[in-house]
């Protein structure tokens, strides 16, 4: 008898570390903004973290204060022989590009930019949907027409956001004025927040009235100043609505925790495809927040309007213009 409960015993210990050997090796890199930037990297982080949570499978962590960093901090995760890494935001681009090519058994997730591979899914988002209900809110919301926009690196990618916002904002009143600025040209301007909280300044001083703030750390200044001004906030990627309730009208938020913890859980189901994935509103890669921390400035024509833009959008009714596409933006 106490042979065969051993037999057993040793039986299910077997099963138990062949399910744990089966189990992916997972990295991720934070860019420059670091994982607790309370919108776009922290975004993946809590992506990670929720695949982590419910799997228990566990995944190593870095961050990559520059491009050339980027490939070295790669290129070290490569060499543990990772099932799959993770690269979150575009300035990674070019180390994914070569580190994919050096170890071709390694998988790549590259979010924000596309990079070639067999071995890479490069993950896009419509940012320009999802800012286009920004400037719709921010249109109905502003009682002055102006409205204002503050971007962190003056990119295309930064600059689809501020041409979705005025998109939807000069669809809903012709007459609203935007008024837009960028924190800096390097990677720096993610990490500038006192800059951010001068350039709304400036911009409330000509008379906006809501900001949009897309600048990663540099936009919490943008955040913080419109609280002190009495004015409206929007935030980006994450949820931000928390961070100062009653002055944040909504944040455009970006899936990038979903993206990341899909991306995980396809590697440990077998799933992982390699190619380019764009995540819109349709595909709910974007989208704008409504809770208890925005409910009170929030009106119920604003959320009809926005609502009705969505859907929309997704049908195909509203077709809102890429400024990545021609460079260029109607409005």
């Amino acid at each position: 008898m106490k042979f065969k409960q051993l037999s057993i015993t040793i039986a299910a210990l077997c099963v138990a570390a062949s399910a744990t050997a089966a189990d992916p090796k997972l990295g991720i890199v934070y860019d420059a903004g670091g994982k607790f930037d309370k919108s776009f990297n922290q975004s993946a982080f809590e992506g990670a973290e929720r695949f982590k949570k419910e799997t228990s499978i566990k995944y190593i962590e870095a961050q990559a204060s520059s491009d050339t960093q980027a490939e070295q901090v790669l290129r070290g995760l490569a060499r543990k022989k990772l099932d799959l890494i993770a690269a979150v935001g575009f300035s990674q681009t070019q180390a994914v590009q070569k580190v994919a090519q050096e170890f071709p058994n390694v998988r790549f997730v590259l979010i924000d930019a596309v990079a070639k591979g067999n071995n890479v899914n490069s993950i896009l988002f419509k940012e320009e949907e999802g800012s286009y209900l920004a400037g719709v809110a921010a249109a109905l919301a502003s009682k002055s027409k102006k409205i204002g926009f503050v971007g962190g690196m003056d990119i295309p990618l930064i600059r689809t956001f501020a041409c979705g916002y005025a998109q939807g904002a000069k669809a809903t009143n012709p007459k609203v004025e935007t008024m837009q600025n960028m924190v800096g040209t390097t990677s720096a301007a993610w990490n500038d927040p006192a800059k951010g909280g001068e350039l709304a300044r400036a911009q409330f001083d000509r008379g906006v009235d809501v900001v949009f703030a897309v600048a990663g750390g540099s936009g919490m200044g943008t955040l913080q100043t419109a609280k002190e001004k009495g004015k409206l906030a929007i935030g980006v990627d994450s949820n931000q609505n928390y961070l100062h309730p009653g002055t944040m009208l909504t944040s455009m938020v970006k899936r990038v925790d979903v993206a990341i913890y899909d991306s995980f859980m396809q590697m440990k189901n077998g799933t992982w495809k390699p190619g380019v994935t764009y995540k819109g509103l349709k595909e709910g890669g974007v989208d704008w927040a409504l809770d208890k921390d925005n409910r009170a400035v929030v009106t119920p024509e604003i959320e009809k309007r926005v609502n009705e833009a969505k859907a929309a959008i997704i049908g195909g009714k509203i077709k809102v213009v890429d400024y990545r596409i021609g460079s260029s933006c109607p409005v």
